[in-house]
């Protein structure tokens, strides 16, 4: 049996910003420039704090992120546009204003509509950073 890819805070590269007492992160302009020439998403972790790591994606129409799983619990919403979010045999249209989420390891997958999109994907870990 083929294993699904595991995605944890080490995939998305290191993070534009730390949390400290206060983060504050412009998530839309903090999304990496969409790339056509690629059949995935451009993606980017802006934050690391302590309980949280925020990546965002950008889609552009006809980009996906195949079945995968992730290592910890997430939520997921989209920031503009639409994606369709699929687990199993359950298909969420996530719009600004619409989130989903799901426990560890669960497998899934992101297919963006005939529209651009700008997605968020929190990865809810128990992992503390240190205050220098």
């Amino acid at each position: 049996m083929n294993e699904l890819p595991l995605n944890d805070v080490s995939t998305f590269g290191a993070a534009a910003h730390h949390g400290g007492s206060l983060s504050a992160v412009d998530l839309l302009a903090e999304a990496p420039p969409a790339d056509p020439s690629r059949p995935r998403p451009s993606v980017r972790r802006v934050l690391s704090a302590d309980g949280a790591n925020l990546i965002v994606f950008n889609f552009l129409p006809g980009q996906d992120l195949p079945d995968h799983m992730a290592a910890h619990p997430i939520t997921v919403q989209v920031l503009r546009g639409a994606v369709e979010f699929t687990c199993g045999e359950r298909v969420e249209r996530l719009e600004p204003g619409r989130i989903v989420h799901l426990p560890a390891r669960v497998p899934h997958g992101v297919t963006s509509t005939d529209q651009p999109a700008i997605m968020l994907l929190t990865m809810l870990t128990t992992q503390t950073h240190s205050r220098d």
